[in-house]
């Protein structure tokens, strides 16, 4: 029994390092989880005492518990069997799929990916391509109740809104996106998931897969989590808003009908003097095909190519980006004033308001007044024509604002005086002209405007 036992060499190690294994498991990786976890809730503490929204349990819950009490949600589990019967599956199968469903949508939010890295890096990739303004009452913003569930509707003009909102918005709340299939590519996926984003099925109509985000939607407005909301769904193709898709905002209207937790909306409007998948844009219109085609390699040498022309002194900022805050609106409210109404009206309203915040650049300004004036034109013709969408801006000086970034870029030609549209860039100056297509009507329940940035 006390023997010596000879062993190989390659067995020995075998064992030491299962028994290694076996000790982190057990006794060390608790401590250390144990350790961090509770320096990682100070620093949550101390970081929802400096935002004017702080971030919620929900949010801050391990993804592997979310994604627990998610399957097993009542709705889920009926709408698991319902597909069992209807496909001629067992239920353990269907479940499975609710599973992958579910591993598929839950977030992995980290505090520090997104105050540590993310918001810093979104400041700073903003202000390098853009001179950026924001504009709106940001006290009617603090006014909300902290009790309240926050949701920014905002209009879908680019890629950018996320980077650009996530920017202006570091210092009240961490945003949680929904986010379609252009993220789901590594190493992007992992960085979107652990800044609070879901990942979402824009065109899958399964009844199992919708039932799955549905409750996830529902459980994240019941449990107060700050969202940021694009009710187009998609990036506009052709520059002007597109009507809005009812599939998130119904499921935020079941979370707050099922908890009465109050749900505030706040309009957003974007505005850009360069929408950087402008011609990705207007080449998907004249095809017919929208999906994205710029993948990562293109990105990566767009970006490279204007950080080369930057440190060459040969290219500048993109012009404005602009965001601007509507009045906020009480769900409550709204469907006290409005009984019969329902989400339809809701998203009716909704993007009323949205429209009457977008800002008006110089950029769209200058191509709606192109558009719209016999060609070719003057300096002075363009500045008559914008004046009454300026605002309180002197038209004269937005005319040659957008002219620099439109001649710049080569869209328009100006010689001897008389101005127009380059050949063959008609379409992207009718793009960004479109922007602002919204302006010529008119909304009893739009409430207010933003006249242009400057």
């Amino acid at each position: 029994m006390f023997q010596p036992v000879t062993l190989p060499l390659w067995l020995l190690l075998l064992v030491l390092a299962f028994a290694a294994v076996t000790f982190a498991s057990h006794f060390l990786f608790p401590s250390v989880r144990w350790f961090f976890r509770r320096r990682l809730e100070r620093a949550v503490g101390r970081l929802n005492r400096r935002l004017k929204r702080p971030i919620q349990p929900f949010k801050l819950a391990r993804r592997h518990d979310t994604i627990q009490r998610l399957i097993y949600d009542r709705d889920v589990l009926a709408a698991v069997a319902e597909h069992a019967r209807r496909e001629g599956v067992p239920e353990a199968v269907a479940h499975q799929r609710a599973l992958r469903y579910a591993r598929e949508i839950v977030p992995a939010f980290s505090a520090f990916t997104y105050f540590g890295l993310a918001s810093r890096a979104a400041r700073r990739l903003s202000q390098a391509l853009f001179d950026v303004r924001m504009t709106g009452d940001a006290a009617a913003l603090d006014a909300i109740d902290h009790g309240a569930e926050v949701v920014f509707v905002i209009n879908h003009r680019s890629n950018m809104d996320y980077v650009l909102v996530t920017y202006l918005v570091s210092d009240r709340a961490a945003l949680t996106y929904a986010v379609g299939e252009w993220a789901r590519v590594w190493p992007l996926s992992g960085l979107i998931r652990a800044m609070g984003a879901y990942f979402i099925r824009r065109r899958y109509r399964g009844a199992l897969y919708h039932a799955v985000l549905g409750r996830y939607v529902a459980m994240a407005t019941a449990g107060g989590v700050t969202q940021a909301l694009f009710p187009e769904g998609g990036l506009s193709l052709d520059g002007r808003l597109q009507p809005p898709r009812m599939g998130i905002l119904r499921h935020v209207w079941t979370g707050h009908v099922e908890s009465g937790r109050e749900v505030v909306f706040v309009p957003v409007g974007i505005a850009y003097d360069r929408v950087l998948e402008d011609r990705v844009l207007v080449e998907a219109a004249a095809t017919g095909d929208r999906r994205f085609r710029a993948g990562i390699p293109t990105i990566l040498g767009f970006a490279l190519r204007h950080l080369w022309r930057r440190l060459r002194g040969r290219a500048g900022r993109f012009g404005r980006a602009a965001v601007a805050f509507g009045p906020p609106l009480s769900l409550t409210a709204f469907r006290a004033a409005r009984p019969s109404a329902d989400v339809e009206a809701l998203a009716e309203v909704l993007m009323a308001r949205v429209a009457a915040a977008i800002p008006a650049l110089p950029v769209p300004l200058v191509a709606a007044a192109l558009m719209a004036v016999p060609l070719p034109t003057t300096r002075a013709a363009l500045g008559g024509r914008l004046a009454p969408m300026a605002g309180d801006a002197e038209p004269g000086r937005v005319v040659e604002q957008g002219l620099a970034l439109l001649i710049g870029r080569g869209l328009v030609v100006e010689a001897g005086g008389a101005i127009c549209p380059a050949p063959g860039a008609e379409p992207l100056v009718a793009f960004y002209a479109a922007s602002l297509a919204h302006r010529n009507g008119g909304d009893e329940d739009a409430q207010g405007g933003t006249a242009a940035a400057t």
